[in-house]
């Protein structure tokens, strides 16, 4: 294993009372800044636990999110990835020496770290202070625009969340991973079993002392049981489109269903919370994209966030390519 910083300390913005704060942590950048070592976004982390430090008065909640552990998460971020590659390699075949050096797939968590940018993100401290931030770029994709041939559409990338949010108001130009995968695939047959008409063509309904007469040969339940094969359980025990009564993707974390983020852990910090300490449960964060909700109810705080990650092999930590999640 490399020798690796196994803890991170967060020092948070400053939370007044009544004005809640969410902030960003991407783990991958933090671990490049305090290592001097390039660590790619798409990483799935373990972490083994998160503890707030509370010294100066703040009353409320702390929720912890993440993007969500779900195959629908895995298979949209991986077909937006091969689908990046797939523009880069297109553009690059004719100019491969222009590829940059540290190229790297990286996404927003949700439509509200879009719009906040990357330079909103927590950044680690020291005793020496908080750790200046290098490059760390959204990746783009260039949609052409059909209706001006010769131009492009330039639009970044959010995991959770609709396609092109807050676009009438505030412009923001981005796609949404599980949207877009969702609206690439084909659309399920909504009956499984899809049941002939006549498969039931008897009539009569089930004895009433179903346990004496369930097989009692001098009777026939066979139109019931047909009736109960044929017309129910034969849906997905979940709302998709093109069921009957949606017509909108309905993927978890998307734009319908479930929309954004996956909540980790909360926990409230009181008055009486022993030495100001507050703990959270540790997990895997897929892409290292960590979202925290404060709610302050006391006086003007400012709380220290510290990570505990976990020693590994991936250049010293625990932890996968997002295309094995």
């Amino acid at each position: 294993m490399e020798p690796s910083v196994m803890t991170l300390y967060l020092p948070s913005a400053p939370i007044s009372a009544g004005s809640p704060v969410t902030q960003y942590l991407d783990l991958s950048q933090v671990a490049s800044l305090m290592n001097r070592r390039f660590y790619r976004q798409g990483i799935n982390w373990a972490v083994a636990g998160i503890k707030i430090l509370n010294q100066t008065g703040y009353l409320g909640a702390v929720v912890v999110s993440k993007l969500p552990n779900t195959w629908v998460m895995s298979n949209a971020w991986e077909k937006s990835f091969r689908t990046w590659q797939k523009m880069n390699r297109e553009a690059l075949s004719e100019a491969e020496s222009v590829r940059p050096k540290f190229l790297d797939f990286k996404v927003y968590a949700d439509p509200t770290h879009h719009a906040a940018g990357y330079a909103a993100n927590l950044l680690p401290s020291a005793l020496g202070g908080v750790f200046a931030p290098g490059e760390w770029e959204a990746s783009k994709i260039y949609i052409p625009d059909t209706t001006t041939p010769g131009t492009v559409d330039t639009r970044e990338l959010v995991a959770t969340g609709p396609n092109f949010p807050g676009a009438g108001a505030s412009g923001y130009n981005a796609v949404s991973l599980i949207e877009g995968y969702a609206a690439s695939r084909g659309l399920p047959y909504p009956e499984d079993p899809n049941a002939p008409a006549d498969a039931d063509s008897a009539s009569g309904v089930a004895p009433q002392n179903w346990m004496a007469a369930l097989f009692n040969e001098g009777n026939t339940q066979d139109s019931a049981v047909l009736d109960d094969m044929i017309g129910e359980n034969n849906q997905a025990p979940y709302p998709f489109e093109g069921d009957g009564t949606n017509t909108d993707t309905q993927y978890p974390g998307g734009a319908n269903q479930g929309s954004g983020l996956q909540i980790h852990d909360v926990e409230n910090i009181t008055a009486t919370t022993l030495g100001g300490t507050t703990r959270l449960k540790g997990g895997n964060f897929p892409c290292g994209l960590i979202r925290f909700d404060m709610t302050n109810s006391g006086s003007t705080s400012n709380l220290i966030i510290q990570v505990d990650l976990v020693p590994g092999n991936h250049r010293g930590y625990l932890c996968e390519p997002m295309t094995e999640m």
